[in-house]
């Protein structure tokens, strides 16, 4: 009868799940704070205006055209730094999974040690390479080591306590890569939703102006129409943005994946391969 499966080497990551949790709660409000200063210190100063008065002039350059757009543009803006700060942050916890050398040449190496049955070099390429892959991969040739001086369960048995060690540690590794993604996920469809929002808000102004008793007044229809479009742009903007750096941080998670898959089964088939007599 089998042993009771053990728990995979690699540490759990609770710490790194809770630090990128706190990030995102802090980042998230600091950065619509950032974005309001930014609309009423920056974009609306008297120096983008007509005569230097932000209420009643005419904007003279893009800064002053933006923050005609009114009050859902600081909104927006605030997007638009969630998709640049959280970006940054994917960026570096991808780029430490991925550890110190190129991936791809990692597992090849890792593979050709297999081959030659050399897995104390193996291993110490792990050490080497660092990151999730190499953690995920190091767990599985510890329980390959394991395996080999293990007297009580057969090679069918054995095999599968090493897949299930590199799966275990494996569901350990991969959620501290996706953490955060969803928040650049949900900004694909917020952005354009909220920038549709200014867009229906200037357009109700527009027809609010043409649909008043007399002349409608030219600088109020066409500051309800600015607001109208300025919010539309930056909304798709930001949601073309937001699109763009989700598709790219999910296809480095996804060779991750790979490479993990893909050396896991090649630990997997070198035992089974090599202990196919013992049967």
């Amino acid at each position: 009868m089998a042993n009771a499966p053990t728990k995979p080497t690699t540490p759990v990551t609770k710490e790194s799940s809770s630090a990128s949790g706190a990030f995102a709660s802090l980042t998230i409000p600091i950065c619509i704070a950032v974005a309001i200063c930014i609309y009423i210190f920056i974009l609306g100063d008297s120096s983008h205006y007509k005569g230097g008065d932000p209420v009643a002039g005419e904007p003279t350059d893009l800064f002053g055209t933006v923050h005609k757009g009114g009050v859902i543009v600081p909104l927006i803006m605030s997007y638009v730094l969630m998709v640049i700060v959280f970006s940054i942050e994917r960026m570096v916890v991808i780029g430490k999974a991925s550890g110190t050398g190129n991936v791809e040449g990692f597992v090849k190496r890792i593979q050709s040690f297999l081959n030659a049955g050399n897995i104390a070099a193996a291993s110490a390429e792990c050490d080497k390479q660092k990151g999730s892959v190499a953690n995920v991969i190091k767990s599985g040739l510890k329980k390959y080591s394991e395996m080999e001086i293990d007297q009580t369960m057969d090679v069918d048995q054995k095999t599968l306590a090493i897949q299930k060690d590199i799966e275990e540690a494996t569901a350990l590794e991969m959620p501290m890569l996706e953490q955060n993604l969803t928040i650049i996920a949900t900004l694909v469809s917020i952005g354009t939703l909220t920038g549709l929002l200014g867009t229906v808000v200037g357009m109700i102004k527009a027809f609010g102006e043409l649909g008043s008793g007399g002349a409608a007044n030219p600088t109020a229809l066409s500051n309800s129409i600015s607001e109208a479009l300025v919010n539309t742009a930056l909304g798709i903007g930001t949601s073309a943005v937001s699109i763009v750096m989700y598709n790219v941080f999910t296809s480095k998670i996804d060779k991750l994946t790979y490479a993990i898959d893909e050396t896991g089964f090649s630990i997997v088939q070198t035992f089974a391969a090599s202990h196919k007599n013992s049967r």
